[in-house]
């Protein structure tokens, strides 16, 4: 009876299928939390680069306002077309 039994269910066969499985099991956790690793730190890199992106643009809208709201300080502006021709703006305007 236990020769059928081993006979039929190849308990040393099962025994080594279950041992490379967890083998394979334990390889698949291992390869998934590096990477999981490697993709969060990515999203870290990303946002790190956005939040720096961001703060940039916004120095430069500040940069901007700040140049627009000195453009007022009494000097007009004038273009050159060409030869002894210019023609400015702003200089009869009152403040």
């Amino acid at each position: 009876m236990v020769k059928e039994f081993a006979a039929r269910h190849g308990s040393a066969l099962r025994s080594l299928a279950m041992l490379v499985g967890l083998l394979a099991t334990v390889a698949a956790v291992v390869v998934g939390a590096i990477l999981a690793v490697v993709f969060a730190a990515t999203v870290a890199v990303i946002a790190v680069m956005a939040s720096a992106l961001l703060g940039f643009a916004g120095l430069a809208l500040r940069a901007r306002r700040t140049a627009q709201a000195r453009r007022n300080d009494g000097v007009i502006e004038a273009r050159h077309l060409g030869g002894h021709h210019w023609v400015a703006y702003g200089w009869n305007e009152s403040r």
